[in-house]
């Protein structure tokens, strides 16, 4: 179904729980073969349950299935993942040192693709 990634990779690593969108996965899919390089996946879908989670107001992308975090090794390993995401049609990207989060959060009209540090 994937070319690169299997379903439990995005598992809900306290509660094993996965609502991914299977469109989110593909988008990744496809992110993954223009970057050229393997990516792991940290985090993808996460239980309103599951403790980062349990405490938000309003429950993040991840909860939705339409957001993962890819272990990122490098700057030019970050750089390649951050420009794909853009051309791609990503609407979150979150930089840390060792990780990108990716999402396609919907927006609605007044918002705008956002890219932000941690």
């Amino acid at each position: 179904m994937y070319n690169y990634f299997k379903i439990k990779d995005f598992n809900c690593q306290q509660t094993g729980e996965n609502k991914m969108s299977k469109d989110f996965i593909h988008l990744l899919d496809e992110l993954r073969e223009e970057c050229g390089f393997p990516f792991i996946i940290t985090s993808g879908y996460r239980s309103p349950d599951h403790s980062i989670e349990r405490y938000k107001d309003n429950p993040g992308t991840h909860t939705q299935g339409i957001a993962s975090d890819i272990r990122v090794g490098d700057g030019n390993q970050r750089y390649k993942i951050v420009e794909q995401a853009i051309y791609l049609g990503f609407t979150g990207i979150g930089i840390a040192k060792e990780f990108i989060h990716l999402d396609t959060r919907v927006l609605n009209g007044k918002e705008e693709p956002v890219i932000w540090c941690y």
